[in-house]
């Protein structure tokens, strides 16, 4: 689909059209088994694409020594990787010709460096809008961008947006329920991030981008998503934003790896009917060179509640430094309009004007 298609089917009008796309769709079914579930991604991708992408990936996000090194820990690791994570892990080594240790650490590479930006907000009816900008410092990443429709009895059980090769979510949508996107908290360095991926065995704990998944999955409705966001053990510190059906259901978690540090509601009543998450704590001030936030708010603010809604809030997420160099797709959407999810890629990023 082109831009000016999926513009109007937003509302977005014309005038808006540039280079964006929307990524193609994989149906994924629950009822299959997970070696098997990834298979459709064929009829998307060509299987040598896949393979030299994955191995960019993994060679810009883990210095080549330190994979070698750690190879004989990641097939030590591949016994405790909880189902369905093992089974779909091994399933695309399989049959995407991969070795098992390249997939595990594709995975987990995509556990880092997630800079982003997410918003929920709530109009002057009480609708919410979430909407989320993902940004990876991997220009490849545009090419393997899906939305994946995870299927259960043939019937939608959530829906995400994702990266060929990748079993987790950092954005999805549970229809009539809740949605959600993760932003990375603070930053770690590759020596962090594989000694979070040792930890998360030994400790039990779940990877921040299947924390995702497993809610989406599970969650009964905005309360239990926010609960079991919250509290469920995670390899690192994330935000999770969560957004409802119903006015009101709004927050931002910010996690620590065993529990929340902080829960950030949305306050429509007092005005604050609106919240901008990045990469940092919302308490503290951004970094004097990270802009977003302040960005961010300021065009909520001059939009005003009485204005938001799917439209607007895409405007908002293409703002410069809201949307930048490195911001790989958006995604707007709403729990309470299933059927209104739209990702669009930015091919370029986003530019100053």
């Amino acid at each position: 689909m082109q831009l000016c298609t999926a513009l109007l089917l937003l509302g977005l009008g014309v005038g808006s059209c540039q280079a964006e796309f929307a990524p193609p769709t994989v149906n994924v079914s629950l009822d299959d088994d997970p070696e098997v579930r990834w298979n459709p991604l064929i009829k998307v991708f060509d299987i040598d694409f896949l393979k030299k992408a994955a191995a960019e990936v993994i060679d810009s996000t883990v210095p080549k020594w330190v994979h070698q090194a750690v190879k004989p820990v990641v097939m030590a690791l591949e016994k405790h990787i909880p189902q369905p994570y093992a089974g779909e892990i091994r399933g695309l080594a399989a049959h995407f010709g991969g070795s098992l240790s390249d997939v595990i650490i594709l995975n987990f590479a995509y556990e880092v460096s997630a800079f982003c930006t997410s918003i929920i907000a709530q109009d002057k009816k009480g609708h919410l809008y979430h909407g989320r900008n993902l940004d990876y410092p991997h220009p490849i990443l545009r090419n393997l961008t899906i939305n994946v429709v995870f299927l259960k009895n043939g019937e939608v059980a959530y829906r995400g947006t994702s990266f060929a090769g990748y079993v987790g979510l950092w954005t999805g949508q549970s229809p009539n329920k809740f949605t959600v996107s993760g932003d990375q908290r603070g930053s770690e360095h590759w020596w962090n991030w594989w000694k979070n991926v040792v930890s998360a065995f030994i400790f039990r704990r779940s990877p921040v981008s299947w924390l995702v998944r497993e809610t989406l999955e599970k969650a009964d409705n905005f309360q239990d998503a926010v609960i079991r966001l919250s509290k469920i053990p995670i390899i690192t510190g994330v935000y999770y934003i969560v957004g409802g059906t119903q006015a009101g259901e709004g927050a931002v978690i910010t996690r620590d790896r065993t529990g929340p540090a902080d829960i950030w509601p949305l306050d429509p009543v007092n005005g604050e009917w609106y919240r901008v998450e990045t990469n940092f704590d919302h308490w503290r001030p951004p970094p004097a060179r990270d802009h977003r936030r302040e960005a961010a708010s300021k065009a909520l603010n001059a939009t005003g509640q009485e204005h938001i809604n799917m439209k607007t809030l895409y405007q908002v997420l293409s703002l410069f430094p809201v949307c930048n160099g490195i911001t790989i797709y958006t995604t707007v959407m709403s729990a309470a309009s299933p059927e209104k999810y739209h990702t669009l890629i930015r091919p370029k990023g986003c530019k100053p004007n």
